[in-house]
């Protein structure tokens, strides 16, 4: 901005916030704005909308696929602001996927693994009070009008503003959610690396948070329905620990519903976290390795040649 903003803090006490102090408490606050938005969006779709009267019924919800872009498009904005803010002074990782990958192949200090993860975690579960705080009403009038199973007085539905579980076409099984969040999660973090990668058609103008909202868009579109595509183990665990202290029980921890799926809340845990690193790697060996050689080289053809347009001077 072009008019100088004093600190709100004496300078002389802000100096333990200049280092990771301060960017753990950037990945709290941007992690706290995509859960904010994230859950919230879904609160939306799932107890406000119906609720208040916008909906066919007080229980109506997802009765078209449209319905579905609501809740994509808003974890796309929800990225993208909570990148936005925390960009400068932490990188805005607000992921531990994406910390863990930035760690094995990006020279991010190991160090600070834990401390960010923590703060992601952390923001994670109050962004997620803070949606509660909101939209209790809305979820109590939808878990009192639902008729059906229910935990403690809550619904699934309820819960899945929150947290993530399997489709039922998994018959409980592991396997399938453990591997769609592998996918997911590789998608992302391939799709962030290529977005900041100066050496490649790197974003200009800061649009990279933008850009990368749309990557999260792209990916609840074509792989959102098989198990909520958390691909961040502080999206889901978090909120997870909130709705646990709320009174979901056992439907946060193990993750389980009688007859559908149980001890599910590991699953959005490690699936991110190995996906993340496979997305990391495959760019690196198909993307990121030529492109180092051709820096190297100072070689650098147009898309789509194989090799440097000669001028006249060097055809003979």
């Amino acid at each position: 901005m072009a008019v100088e903003i004093p600190p709100l803090i004496k300078p002389s006490r802000l100096r333990s916030r200049g280092g990771l102090l301060g960017e753990c408490l950037a990945e709290f606050l941007g992690t706290f704005v995509l859960i904010a938005f994230g859950c919230g969006v879904v609160a939306m779709a799932v107890a406000a909308l119906p609720g208040s009267g916008r909906a066919a019924t007080p229980t109506t919800i997802f009765l078209a696929a449209g319905d579905w872009l609501l809740i994509a498009w808003g974890w796309a904005l929800a990225v993208t602001f909570g990148v936005y803010v925390a960009g400068g002074v932490s990188g805005a990782h607000i992921n531990p996927a994406v910390t863990l990958a930035m760690a094995v192949r990006r020279g991010f200090a190991w160090a600070k693994v834990l401390p960010y993860i923590f703060s992601q975690v952390v923001g994670a579960f109050t962004g997620a009070a803070l949606v509660y705080l909101v939209y209790h009403n809305a979820i109590s009038a939808f878990d009192s009008a639902m008729k059906g199973p229910k935990t403690n007085g809550h619904t699934l539905a309820t819960f899945s503003i929150f947290a993530t579980f399997p489709a039922p076409y998994f018959h409980g099984g592991n396997w399938g959610p453990l591997i769609d969040q592998i996918v997911g999660t590789a998608f992302l973090v391939m799709f962030v690396v290529a977005v900041i990668d100066l050496r490649n058609q790197a974003v200009k103008a800061n649009l990279g948070p933008l850009i990368i909202g749309f990557a999260v868009a792209a990916i609840g579109m074509s792989y959102g329905a098989n198990a909520g595509y958390a691909i961040n183990p502080a999206r889901d665990f978090g909120p997870r620990l909130f709705t646990y202290a709320a009174g979901w029980d056992s439907l946060a921890f193990p993750g389980s519903v009688s007859g559908a799926f149980s001890d599910y809340w590991w699953i959005p845990i490690v699936g991110p976290l190995i996906g993340g690193v496979i997305g990391i790697f495959i760019y690196d060996l198909f993307i990121g390795d030529i492109l180092m050689v051709r820096s190297e080289l100072a070689e650098l053809p147009e898309p789509g040649r194989t090799r440097p347009t000669k001028t006249t001077d060097e055809e003979f």
